[in-house]
Formats: C-alpha cells, sequence, structure tokens
C-alpha cells in the first residue's frame, strides 16, 4: 500500500527534521525551500557541512515527533502486522 504524502505534511510532522538529523552524520540533508506564501518550491538532497540543529529546533522536532506518534501509535501497529 501506498499512500502519498506531501512535502508539507512530512515537514509538519516533525520526520523531515529527524531524517536530516540521521543525514547530518554523512554530511547531508534533504533541502526544501518555501516561498513567503509558505509553500514549497523545492526539495533536493545536498551535502552540508555542519551537525545537527541548533536547541529550539531540537526541541520542536522532538515535540513534533511526539505528537506524530501519540496521533499515529495505533495505526502504526496496526499496519506492521499486515
Amino acid at each position: 500500500m501506498i499512500d502519498k504524502k506531501s512535502w508539507q505534511e512530512f515537514r509538519a510532522s516533525g520526520l523531515l527534521w529527524w531524517i536530516n538529523m540521521i543525514l547530518h552524520t554523512f554530511g547531508w540533508e534533504i533541502v526544501v525551500n518555501i516561498k513567503e506564501d509558505g509553500t514549497i518550491s523545492e526539495v533536493y538532497p545536498a551535502r552540508v557541512k555542519f551537525r545537527g540543529f541548533d536547541e529550539k529546533s531540537n526541541t520542536e522536532g522532538y515535540a513534533r515527533i511526539s505528537e506524530y506518534l501519540k496521533e499515529n501509535a495505533d495505526l502504526l501497529v496496526i499496519e506492521s502486522k499486515e
């Protein structure tokens, strides 16, 4: 089963932050360019020299991931058993 989602939803869930934390280990990240109106204009992988995020971004990221898990835990368990 594939349920296509938008980059906006992926980003809002905290999963983009989570994946970029992992990718930073290898000097990579997924870049998302956002227009002034809040829409995403471009998404691409990039090499980066920095590693990790600032404390505020991490705090927000962990909160988003926690909310995502809270809202989706039951479904994730069901899907894992299919």
